[in-house]
């Protein structure tokens, strides 16, 4: 469990209040006899949140399961290239997958149900910290184990009319993951890996805010989550301080 897991005021709901104390059993020692089912259990209530998932590769040492050399995002992508068809919120299926393939990951299709606004933790920590002091209905958010932070919302993605779908300058797609440093927009065609993961080098992905949080409208979260990406580039002079976000006027 990363260190931050917790220190956001008012995002602990049941999800995020079950995973502090399955910390506190493997800290104090025990095996948990239950971590199967947990585990599990948080898959469904992935799923129950409308969110369709499907099975990822998983570390093995500092290693990918693909045993792809150089595999450019280890324990973070699907098992099937079939994944978007693949994915689903059948809890039959679901069950079936993590009892036969214990070790693996999952991965979310978004666009379908819903996006990820993907930014810098550093960011995403300063926004989180705002959107809640505002009041601001805040979806479920994730720790990525590594550096960025997941916001996920309800998609733009599936209009029923084609031609009211459009895209922008920061949806995310798996094989342009590089040139989106700082802000990005996961939709149509693209997934991210959800909680609870783990990533090479004894890390974890978890949840800040489980995925019993309703998922609130990309727009009201957007803003903040520019400016303080927006902020974090200017301090990081790698990055682009001026993204170019989904035009708000439209």
């Amino acid at each position: 469990m990363g260190d931050d897991f917790g220190r956001y005021r008012g995002t602990e709901g049941k999800v995020s209040q079950w995973l502090r104390r399955l910390a506190r059993k493997h800290d104090d020692g025990r095996s948990s006899a239950t971590d199967a089912d947990a585990r599990e259990a948080l898959l469904l209530a992935v799923a129950a949140a409308g969110m369709p998932i499907s099975p990822a590769a998983h570390p093995i040492g500092y290693r990918c399961s693909c045993e792809r050399i150089g595999c450019p995002t280890p324990a973070r992508h699907p098992i099937s290239f079939a994944w978007q068809t693949q994915s689903t919120t059948d809890e039959a299926q679901i069950e079936r997958w993590a009892r036969n393939q214990p070790e693996a990951n999952f991965i979310t299709a978004t666009g379908l149900v819903h996006d990820v606004l993907d930014v810098p933790l550093e960011a995403g920590s300063r926004a989180l910290e705002r959107l809640l002091e505002a009041g601001v209905d805040v979806g479920p958010v994730a720790d990525s184990g590594g550096d960025r932070m997941l916001f996920f919302t309800a998609t733009r993605g599936t209009p029923e009319d084609e031609d009211e779908w459009w895209p922008c300058e920061l949806d995310c797609h798996p094989e342009t993951m590089d040139e989106h440093p700082g802000f990005r927009w996961h939709c149509r065609g693209s997934y991210v890996l959800v909680p609870p993961a783990r990533l090479p080098g004894e890390l974890s992905m978890t949840w800040l805010r489980g995925p019993e949080h309703p998922l609130p409208d990309p727009l009201t979260l957007l803003e903040t989550l520019t400016d303080a990406c927006a902020r974090y580039a200017g301090e990081n002079h790698e990055l682009d301080p001026h993204p170019v976000a989904w035009p708000l006027g439209r």
